[in-house]
């Protein structure tokens, strides 16, 4: 008489054999998760009766997950001596990275099924096994002897169950334990859990130990002075405030891998151009724990003010004004508290208020007219900025003739317009586009400017291109006394969640955003700036269906971090396949089985259009 594990093994044989002779799903006496994964083994075309995998011989052996599994590998390797059982860690992708075997037998049998470091146990390349449906699937999973999509993995059972950062909870590895077939091997899910909990801990503790050798290196330096200081590691960012007043997070990001570029020398200086153009020089020192390479310690002069030659006096007034700048500066509708944001908003109400003549320059859709008229309204002024926009012809105008040149009627309606903006103290003046001011109206143009100015009118201009570029008529720019930069979207990353919520309360009370919306937002290049991401959450809570903006209401575009231009075709190959994506909840295979393609298709469609979807749970 068979035993029931015996006559299972029989039936999961027989439901399988049918399953690829024919096109219906398995039987249902198979786990739920083998049927899914058989399903998409199928899909794949993976073969079944040998075992091809890719081989990366070349590999960091030195990573924190190999060295982190080192010692829990230690400890098992002398339990299971002799015993036929292995224990193997592999990273996020499924790539072997270690393997301790108890047994010859065993160990040669692995050899030639390729379940060794260097080659790939990816579900997309061997099909059904413990490793692959536990990355697949991002929980511990067994596959016990015949559930195993290719017959030559038939006579071993594993069980793997993924490896996380206790911190970010982000999957880093996975950890697996494969035996032959038999009555222990039900008790395998528990052995590899508590394995992987092991690493876990121990790469906490690394993360502990790096964490406290940076800030034991950040508080030495810092001890001794006032100088922009910054430290670098893998989850942990720390700044004085002659730093923080003037860097956001991505200039952490810059200098990060300008200090990886710089390699293992003790002390080495390089010059780094920072997101808002500024330059500074880097003088950066690995910081090295108990544990390995903990981060970089980087000691910053920047160009137009350095503590290191200043007078002792002039250095500290520096870092009060520095300290001062990075304070949050708000403004009336508007959000942020960025240093470089806090900077111009600082510009625009000290100009409003003294009614100083101030030219707005930044790219399309960052804010300047918002922002002028913000400033405005901080006065106490009760009447909105006049705005006056020298690209928009006038209603009932005529367009150029042909062969005429400048239309001499456009150019009458836009000094009509400034001659009939209200003028006086508490009004003001807003004119857009300057850069687009026909030459030889310029001189009339800063007449009309001038003389509101010395009615009390806070005369303000704005363009997309920095002052000093051809274009603005001369006349046009000894109109104004100063000038300002508002920073571009993605200069002001660090912004996005006070934008977020400042512009959906413009959308409506009560809509929100769920927290894996924000990822694919900080992604984005963002080149229509704020304008443009307020077109986006109010699409999104349009079209939202439930009470908060999720994930599947953003536009395609946002799931896609692609670095070149794609055609109108490629474009919309891409949202097509970003939809079925998001309507599958990220599965792959229904996803394809929808769009009548393979799902390695999938994937490769989803490197080359560079497709970032959150993991599933």
């Amino acid at each position: 008489m068979l035993s029931d594990s015996t006559a299972r093994d029989r039936n999961i044989a027989r439901a399988r054999l049918k399953f690829l002779e024919n096109a219906e799903p398995p039987a249902t006496i198979v786990p739920e998760g083998i049927r899914n994964s058989w399903q998409r083994s199928k899909y794949l075309g993976i073969g079944t009766d040998e075992v091809v995998v890719p081989y990366q011989p070349d590999y960091d052996r030195q990573s924190r997950l190999v060295r982190a599994a080192a010692p829990v590998l230690d400890r098992l390797e002398q339990v299971l001596a002799g015993s036929d059982a292995c224990v193997i860690v592999t990273d996020r992708k499924g790539w072997v990275r270690d393997r301790r075997v108890g047994e010859k037998r065993l160990s040669a049998h692995l050899d030639r099924v390729h379940l060794a470091p260097g080659f790939s146990y990816a579900e997309q390349f061997v099909g059904t096994n413990g490793i692959g449906v536990a990355l697949e699937e991002r929980r511990s999973y067994v596959v016990l002897g015949t559930e195993h999509f290719n017959e030559r993995l038939q006579n071993v059972s594993c069980a793997a169950s993924p490896i996380r950062n206790s911190v970010t909870g982000r999957v880093e590895g996975a950890m697996n334990l494969t035996c032959w077939n038999g009555p222990a091997r039900t008790l395998m899910a528990a052995l590899v859990q508590e394995a992987a909990g092991d690493i876990e801990r121990v790469m906490y503790e690394f993360s502990s130990s790096h964490q406290r050798a940076l800030l034991e290196a950040f508080q030495q330096v810092t001890h001794y002075g006032d100088r922009p200081v910054l430290c670098l590691g893998q989850d942990l960012v720390l700044a004085n405030s002659a730093a923080s007043a003037r860097l956001t997070g991505d200039d952490h990001r810059l200098l990060h891998d300008a200090a990886a570029e710089l390699g293992h020398a003790p002390r080495t200086r390089k010059q780094v151009q920072l997101t808002g153009g500024e330059t500074v020089l880097m003088r950066c020192r690995r910081i090295d724990s108990s544990a390995g390479a903990a981060g970089y310690l980087l000691e910053l002069a920047f160009e137009d003010r350095s503590s290191d030659q200043a007078p002792g006096g002039a250095a500290r007034a520096r870092s009060r004004d520095g300290q001062e700048a990075a304070r949050p500066w708000p403004l009336p509708g508007l959000a942020g508290t960025d240093p470089v944001w806090n900077t111009v908003s600082r510009t625009a109400s000290r100009c409003a208020r003294d009614r100083t003549p101030l030219l707005l320059h930044g790219e399309t859709g960052t804010g300047k007219s918002a922002l002028a008229r913000a400033a405005h309204a901080l006065t106490g002024a009760a009447s909105a900025p006049v705005v006056v926009d020298a690209l928009e012809p006038r209603p009932g105008t005529p367009g150029p003739g042909p062969g005429t040149g400048q239309d001499i009627d456009a150019e009458t309606d836009l000094l009509r317009a400034l001659h009939a903006a209200p003028t006086g103290p508490g009004r003001a003046l807003v004119l857009r586009n300057v850069d687009a001011v026909p030459t030889a109206e310029g001189p009339a143009v800063a007449r009309a400017l001038d003389a509101a100015a010395a009615q009390g009118t806070w005369i303000v201009g704005t363009l997309d291109r920095a002052p000093g570029v051809p274009g603005v008529p001369d006349a046009l720019r000894s109109c104004f006394a100063e000038a300002a930069a508002v920073p571009a979207l993605r200069h002001r990353l660090a912004d996005l969640p006070a934008l977020v919520d400042c512009l959906l309360r413009r959308v409506g009370a009560g809509v929100e955003c769920a927290p894996d919306v924000l990822p694919p937002l900080r992604r984005h290049d963002w080149p229509g700036n704020i304008r443009q991401l307020e077109s986006v959450l109010r699409k999104a809570a349009a079209g939202r269906r439930t009470f908060r903006i999720e994930l599947r209401d953003l536009p395609p575009s946002l799931h896609s971090a692609g670095s070149r231009s794609l055609s109108a075709w490629e474009s919309a190959e891409r949202d097509t396949l970003v939809q079925a994506l998001l309507e599958t909840d990220g599965n792959k295979l229904l996803a394809a089985q929808r769009l009548g393609i393979s799902r390695t298709t999938i994937y490769r469609k989803m490197r080359a259009y560079g497709i970032t979807l959150p993991a599933r749970h």
